[in-house]
């Protein structure tokens, strides 16, 4: 009789036990359950937060691009205009030495021509006038013949 009460002890004892058991796999079974559903909703929440971090950082970015783009056309504007300034007083120099070199070269070839005996296109036009003086006075002195 001690065995059957002995047995009946520990038969209720491993029901309870199983019981137990279940009722922890069941727990640990709806634990699991809800933090499946529950990452499922916060990540889809959490992406959605993501995404609108996302493009409020692109819009900050890129009007930090377009400010950056904007000062740096303005300032090749800038130099542009200073360069076009340079060039345009350079080329004002060169075309004044250029007149320079010009007037110097015309000089010596005069001379040049002058030590050799070719007259100037000055002493052409000068000796043309004179014919043409000379040419009108003898009409003239032909006519009154």
């Amino acid at each position: 009789m001690a065995k059957v009460i002995l047995r009946k002890k520990i038969d209720a004892e491993e029901a309870k036990t199983f019981s137990e058991v279940r009722l922890y796999a069941r727990k640990i079974w709806l634990a699991g359950l809800g933090a499946y559903v529950k990452a499922g909703q916060e990540g889809a929440e959490y992406i959605k937060d993501l995404i609108k971090t996302g493009e409020q950082t692109e819009k900050k970015a890129r009007k930090v691009i377009d400010e950056k783009v904007e000062a740096a056309n303005s300032e090749i504007d800038s130099v542009k205009g200073e360069v076009k300034g340079e060039v345009s007083k350079a080329k004002g120099r060169v075309e004044v030495q250029i007149d320079k070199i010009e007037t110097a070269f015309d000089r010596r070839v005069a001379s040049a021509l002058n030590r050799i005996g070719i007259p100037s296109k000055h002493d052409v036009e000068t000796l043309s006038a004179k014919l043409d003086e000379l040419t009108a006075l003898l009409e003239r002195v032909a006519r009154k013949q």
